[in-house]
């Protein structure tokens, strides 16, 4: 599989891959405490490519990886649809505590994200996280 990168660990801005290049999406309170990006060629439940999220040292927008297999999930309910975020592991700290506080916040945050740009009230919720057992 192919990962491609479209937000750095660390960045504010939330960003897409789209056909004239990396667009910003919306400024985030929260840094992004990991890379963000998709698994070309899948379509997910809201018809973006699955998510992916990288844990590691920080790679740059445009970045692409290959994988055979995932390290884990995290469930998430995004605009009342199914969006999990499938979990890649390089390195350094990997703490399952930390990865809930974030996406607990950052559903929070999309709830009141979709209340203010398309005057909705709609479900956002961080559903729990798995890991595979590493040796």
């Amino acid at each position: 599989m192919k990962i491609i990168i479209e937000t750095p660990k660390y960045s504010f801005w939330k960003y897409n891959k789209t056909e004239k290049g990396y667009e910003k999406v919306f400024f985030s309170p929260l840094p992004t405490i990991f890379n963000y990006g998709f698994v070309e060629g899948t379509k997910s439940a809201d018809g973006m490519e699955e998510d992916v999220i990288v844990i590691g040292p920080r790679l740059p927008k445009g970045s692409t990886l290959e994988r055979e297999t995932f390290d884990g999930v995290v469930k998430f309910l995004d605009n009342s649809m199914r969006d999990d975020k499938r979990i890649i592991y390089i390195s350094g700290f990997r703490s399952s505590v930390l990865l809930a506080y974030y996406f607990r916040l950052y559903a929070l945050f999309k709830v009141f994200l979709y209340i203010f740009r398309e005057g909705k009230l709609t479900k956002c919720r961080f559903e729990g996280i798995e890991f595979k057992e590493f040796n």
